[in-house]
């Protein structure tokens, strides 16, 4: 039982491969945000911000402040990924409101492929910054015996990511889909309200331990320069 996906009508075949209605809403959401993005800073204005531009000049504030936070004097290296990543998921989370669409981050696919983006940005920002040699090196403290332990543990904690966002907008499609078979429509707004902040809660959620997985990179290269 799932939720009715009219993208699915759209799904073709490119070679081997399926283009299904998760790719096509994927799609879709990153040209509704490119598009927003555009409008937004066309007419940048310093003596008279339209209120768009004050809206999203608050987002990427509060988006730095966080990031700040968590990973200090690493906030305009990581906001990019780290804030287009939180705007993403929490726009992927809310599209099942829209009739006829589901959010893509209930697909499995999705959220696998979003949490191998943070391990590999993992890795990137910590090579790049500390070098190969010395960011392998931090694999062997405090004892190399410990080895295949940080190795077990950067493996479930990437399985970890892609599950727990997964599981938590499936349930939360299907109990809505549930409530809405048993209730009809005589509770679509506290059902409404449920979605929104569940959906902003598992966005906040998933960006908040991507940053801390990258953080925690960044600090090994701190702790290297320290010894």
């Amino acid at each position: 039982m799932g939720k009715p996906e009219f993208l699915e009508l759209l799904a073709f075949h490119l070679g081997p491969l399926h283009i299904g209605a998760t790719v096509l809403t994927t799609w879709l959401l990153m040209a509704l945000l490119v598009g927003l993005a555009w409008f937004g800073t066309r007419r940048l204005s310093v003596d008279s911000p339209s209120r768009l531009q004050m809206a999203l000049e608050g987002t990427v504030l509060a988006l730095q402040q966080a990031i700040e936070d968590t990973a200090p004097g690493n906030a305009a290296r990581l906001l990019p990924f780290i804030g287009t990543l939180w705007l993403f998921i929490a726009a992927a989370n809310l599209m099942g409101l829209v009739p006829g669409l589901r959010s893509p981050t209930g697909d499995l696919s999705l959220t696998v492929a979003l949490a191998m983006l943070v391990f590999l940005s993992v890795h990137w920002f910590g090579i790049r910054i500390d070098g190969l040699r010395a960011y392998l090196r931090h694999y062997l403290d405090p004892n190399p015996i410990l080895l295949p332990f940080h190795l077990l543990g950067e493996v479930t904690r990437t399985l970890a990511l892609a599950v727990r966002l997964f599981g938590n907008m499936m349930s939360l499609e299907m109990a809505a889909l549930l409530v809405l078979l048993v209730a009809g429509f005589l509770a679509p707004i506290p059902l409404l309200m449920l979605h929104i902040v569940e959906a902003l809660v598992q966005a906040y959620i998933f960006g908040t331990l991507a940053l801390v997985y990258v953080a925690g990179a960044l600090q090994s290269h701190e702790l290297n320069h320290k010894e």
